[in-house]
């Protein structure tokens, strides 16, 4: 006689925690079609009916079910596996992570699971483990360059404090250029996007010309006004100014924050500060160019914009940058928030400094 299936049964917490489930993104797979499992029995599906939906058999369906009905939600979770554990002993850790921190292999660069198994005389599988464990990742490499400005301190409260606490009656413009942007066509046309296939493009491309893009971000607003060039010279740089002024309201102070380019330092643009005194210049230190709020833009300009696209002149190229401006002064910009504190930057620069003369 065949043995009768235990009713299945779910409540709302139930529900509402394996829902979570699907929407978490670092769930496993697996759990997470565990989840989807019980959700469609949950609906009424009979167990045949969510094997065919969900691509399993009807096996793994029963099996979760019941492992549902006798455990709950923990039941989902992998059960602990038979066996004594895999020891690694004291000597063997402190032995990998002292060539991991302090040598080089003879072979390469930076260790690998594999060479340091090798080197270790253990498996990959306990590398990895030692590795995870001390949160070791030699395959990986941060860039960073701390500035030496002298003037560093002042310059980041200066900066900062625009940003958190902006003057009245005024406007806060974030202001750089993005030079030598390349109008780049490729040899041959591109597979569009398709299911089960990627969209693709040739790894070769002609190059067309360059432009190059200023960009002055207002932080109260997120819009930008943006004037592109086929050059980035003083004089460039004065005629954005003259636009910039020309496109904000005249009763209010600007305070333009910018980086130490030559160009911006010239005898012609102090000329052309003294005959406008609402214009306020504040430079970010050497080599902190993270400390200007338009950089995120010109990432997201890249991203969206340049980065895909296909430029046969470069008017094709300066249209698309000034269809995107325009696009996102009307439909993406938003208010800048800096949330680091001055002390709190100043505090991390100098740890990093403690740490490389150390």
């Amino acid at each position: 006689m065949a043995k009768k299936s235990v009713p299945f049964t779910l409540t709302t917490d139930d529900r509402k925690e394996l829902t979570g489930w699907l929407r978490c993104t670092s769930v496993s797979h697996g759990l997470a079609l565990r989840a989807r499992i019980i959700l469609q029995l949950d609906l009424g599906n009979s167990p045949i009916e969510v094997s065919r939906m969900l691509g399993v058999s009807r096996r793994t369906v029963h099996k979760w079910r019941n492992r549902f009905n006798e455990s709950g939600v923990d039941g989902l979770y992998d059960a602990a596996r038979s066996g004594r554990p895999t020891v690694i002993d004291e000597k063997t850790v402190q032995s990998v992570l002292k060539m991991t921190c302090e040598q080089v292999p003879h072979e390469a660069t930076h260790w690998s699971i594999a060479l340091m198994a090798e080197y270790a005389q253990i498996s990959t599988w306990q590398v990895r483990q030692i590795w995870d464990a001390a949160d070791l990742k030699p395959h990986r490499l941060r860039t960073f360059k701390i500035s030496n400005d002298p003037q560093f301190a002042e310059k980041v409260i200066d900066v900062v404090g625009l940003y958190m606490d902006p003057p009245n009656n005024a406007m806060v413009l974030s202001v750089d250029e993005k030079t030598q942007i390349q109008a780049l066509d490729r040899t041959q046309p591109g597979l569009p996007l398709s299911k089960s296939r990627i969209a693709s493009r040739t790894h070769d491309y002609k190059r067309n010309g360059t432009a190059s893009l200023y960009a002055a971000f207002n932080i109260l607003s997120g819009e930008v006004i943006a004037k592109v060039t086929d050059r980035h010279r003083a004089k460039e740089f004065i005629e954005f100014l003259k636009q910039i002024d020309r496109d904000t309201p005249k009763q209010l102070d600007l305070h333009i924050i910018l980086d130490n380019l030559s160009a911006h330092k010239t005898a012609e643009v102090k000329m052309w500060l003294e005959k406008h005194p609402r214009v306020h210049f504040h430079f970010t230190p050497t080599s902190a160019s993270w400390l200007n709020a338009v950089e995120s833009w010109f990432s997201q300009l890249e991203r969206r914009a340049l980065y895909r696209g296909v430029f046969s002149s470069v008017k094709d190229l300066k249209n698309e940058i000034n269809r995107y401006v325009k696009v996102h002064n009307k439909y993406s910009a938003k208010p800048f928030r800096w949330t680091k504190s001055a002390e709190k930057i100043i505090a991390s620069v100098n740890r990093a400094k403690n740490a490389l003369s150390n």
